[in-house]
């Protein structure tokens, strides 16, 4: 079964989510970029606030938009957000000359870290199989613009991206994919079917910087899980 990402900003989202059937948290400003973070101090009271209710849903967060060879800064940014208590920490990685250089640097921190590929300009299935070898709990692939009307889609053609999916999963690494997706792209999600797909614009009202509404999680939650169901019987 393909599980349900729901990005949230504020505590009263988070519940929000959860109640409606996302199987997985994840804590970013919208409005601060791709993977804009939360403030450490609000992303440790979301945490408190979540677990009080559902204390075994995961819960992860970004660490902001941070260029892919700033190694140093990524490193103190994963420590800091890793210490607020959440499962996972998601760090962008731009693939090109630092990529491979940052994931060793990320492999060895104590922390559950996931690196999250922004694919605009396309991906390597090489540097996919490279990152699941060091053994990451899990491999997301994501875009960095959310406002030019692509989606993940458009950057990434699906069989590349079913060859990623597939060098990832072989080595246990739980498999993502995000990127602007809507209604339109339930086909090729399905088809793909990532261990979990994630979702910010198409929860909300008003657009990826207006409010989570729960209706339109649970419709996803329900589309991606009838899925499952599906191939079941």
């Amino acid at each position: 079964m393909t599980a349900l990402l729901a990005s949230v900003r504020s505590s009263e989202e988070a519940l929000d989510a959860a109640q409606a059937g996302a199987e997985l948290i994840d804590l970013k400003e919208p409005r601060a970029g791709a993977l804009g973070s939360v403030s450490v101090h609000e992303i440790t009271r979301i945490v408190a606030t979540l677990r009080s209710t559902y204390p075994v849903k995961p819960i992860s967060a970004t660490i902001g938009d941070v260029a892919t060879d700033a190694i140093d800064e990524i490193s103190a940014r994963v420590i800091e957000i890793s210490n607020t208590g959440v499962d996972y920490v998601k760090v962008g990685v731009t693939p090109g000359a630092s990529a491979r250089r940052c994931l060793i640097e990320l492999a060895g921190l104590p922390a559950a870290v996931v690196p999250v590929f922004l694919c605009d300009a396309g991906i390597d299935v090489e540097l996919t199989r490279f990152a699941a070898e060091l053994g990451f709990p899990g491999i997301v692939f994501d875009t960095a613009v959310k406002n030019d009307g692509r989606t993940i889609f458009d950057c990434v053609d699906k069989n590349r991206l079913a060859d990623c999916l597939r060098a990832a999963g072989e080595h246990g690494s739980m498999t993502g994919l995000a990127g602007s997706l809507g209604w339109e792209q339930l086909v090729d999600i399905r088809e793909l079917a990532p261990d979990i797909a994630g979702f910010r614009t198409a929860l909300c009202e008003g657009g990826r910087g207006g409010r989570l509404d729960p209706a339109k999680v649970s419709q996803w939650a329900d589309a991606l899980h009838r899925s499952a169901l599906a191939d079941a019987h």
